[in-house]
């Protein structure tokens, strides 16, 4: 046949999108012209689909860019529609890259939300110092009650002023924001409130991992001073932007966005000039927090003025960074480097055990140790630290938390957290669950059964155990275990089981 009598085609799948429509309504298709059928857009795959959606997210980004909020609102929508329309299986490497565009866009709507309530604002603006009754009179708590631990947080303060004001500067904040660690945290890397909030900058859990915390067995680095001071700094950069001045963006950091958005739609207008519109709206401890911090600009900023003499300010460690790749208690690293387990606690706050973990890790040491303490971590034993809880303990006549504290190395108030306890009531029969970190009061080994010398039995290995003690025990020495076990190195777990010949030495 000649090409003019031959059939034109059409998209399969365009024609099925239109059998479809007219089937949900219950009529036969209708006759369609070939340019009519073509111009239905075929279902999309889901990868096309998230190539779509991140491209319409893109495009938000460059619209919100030129304050174009109503075009970038309308892109977000497109690129979130897009993602309604994919269908995924659970197992799809897709499924993540889904999670984060849908992240993105809801923090974009809310970015774009705040934008319309607050106003312009550069992000290295100052921060206005106003004295009204609200300052004052934090400045007089400070002066009176607050007065000790004020001058000891600015002391404090000299130990990491340096390293802050080195970030703010490189993201182009204000260095007043330098002082906020003396209201959050007095300067403590290890400053746990009772919200649960932990470091110099009082991360949240969740907020932490937002912002790239790391968080697990043996590292916290919400109570890293260096890397908690880059994710707050990120954290207020959103929140200016957010917010559009200081004061507000201070707020919402010390309550979360959220609080501070609802508070400003409550507001019978639909905009506010500053945080003091919102101040008496605000929970009592965030509308606190902004006067508080402002006192502390003043009297920091002239200190004769509100009746200061402020200290010299501790003066900042030097260090240097190796890397290691095992498992060290800092005590015992530090005994053998003859220097102070505090010097090597307080460069390396974050390690929740004050070891270091069982991988690559970049250890901060006083300037000049470096070559001496990878030299001394070669002969150190390999250190396994505990974990939250492993033993339970069945209470007996005569027990007392106390008792059983001591008995445990911890403390009562430790037991009634883990069990919920809200007396010191037990009863016998009991069942408690005990930090592993304290072990029993007496020596595990000195519990097993007795042995004649001569004989061989098995021993398994308890919380506490090693293998010096074992061999102490029986009467037998730690390489004799070893060569009857196929042991190649001292490390044992609990639950383990060892054959001891009681009494035998080379």
């Amino acid at each position: 046949a000649l090409a003019a009598d031959a059939p034109e085609t059409v998209d399969p799948a365009a024609a099925t999108v239109v059998e479809e429509a007219a089937e949900a309504v219950g009529e036969e298709p209708p006759a369609l012209t070939i340019e009519e059928a073509q111009a239905v857009p075929p279902e999309k795959d889901a990868a096309t689909l998230l190539e779509d959606a991140f491209a319409a997210y893109e495009e938000a980004q460059t619209a919100f860019e030129r304050e174009d909020l109503e075009g970038a609102l309308t892109k977000l929508d497109e690129a979130y529609g897009a993602l309604l329309r994919m269908s995924l299986p659970a197992e799809s490497p897709l499924l993540q890259e889904k999670q984060d565009l849908r992240l993105l866009i809801a923090r974009s709507i809310q970015k774009i939300s705040a934008t319309r309530t607050a106003p312009a604002s550069s992000v290295n603006g100052s921060i206005p110092l106003v004295e009204n009754q609200w300052v004052l009179r934090e400045i007089k708590s400070f002066q009176a009650a607050e007065r000790k631990a004020f001058e000891d947080a600015y002391k404090r303060s000299g130990q990491y002023r340096d390293m802050i004001l080195e970030e703010l500067r490189r993201e182009s904040m204000p260095e007043q924001l330098a002082w906020i660690p003396l209201i959050e945290s007095a300067f403590k890397p290890r400053a746990l409130s009772r919200a649960r909030a932990l470091g110099m900058w009082q991360f949240i859990r969740s907020t932490g991992y937002r912002y790239g915390l790391k968080q697990d067995k043996y590292v916290d680095e919400r109570m890293d001073p260096v890397k908690a001071t880059r994710a707050a700094l990120q954290y207020m950069i959103e929140l200016h932007d957010m917010f559009g001045d200081w004061t507000t963006a201070i707020a919402a950091y010390n309550c979360g966005e959220a609080a501070v958005q609802r508070v400003i739609r409550a507001q019978k207008v639909d905009y506010f000039d500053s945080f003091w519109d919102i101040f008496a709206n605000l929970p009592f401890e965030t509308a606190r927090h902004v006067p508080r911090f402002i006192a502390t600009l003043l009297i920091v900023g002239d200190p004769a003025k509100y009746g200061f003499e402020l200290p010299e300010p501790d003066p900042p460690i030097a260090f240097e960074t190796i890397r290691i790749n095992a498992a060290v208690k800092l005590a015992t690293l530090s005994q053998n480097l003859g220097i102070e387990t505090a010097v090597l606690v307080n460069l390396n706050s974050e390690l929740r055990h004050d070891s270091t973990p069982n991988y690559a890790y970049d250890l901060r040491v006083p300037s000049g140790y470096g070559e001496r303490c990878l030299a001394s971590i070669v002969t150190l034993p390999q250190y396994i630290p505990p974990d939250v809880v492993t033993d339970r303990y069945t209470v007996r006549r005569g027990d007392t938390l106390g008792a059983i504290a001591r008995r445990y190395r911890t403390s009562v108030n430790t037991i009634k957290r883990l069990n919920n306890l809200r007396s010191n009531l037990i009863r016998i029969g009991q069942v408690l669950r005990l930090p592993s970190r304290g072990g029993a009061s007496a020596p595990p080994v000195s519990a097993a059964p007795a042995a004649k010398p001569g004989e061989t039995i098995t021993y398994t290995v308890r919380n506490g155990d090693n293998l010096f003690q074992i061999a102490k025990a029986y009467g037998t020495t730690v390489d004799r275990i070893k060569s009857a076990n196929n042991l190649s190195s001292d490390i044992i777990a609990i639950g383990q089981r060892l054959v001891i010949e009681v009494g035998k030495t080379p």
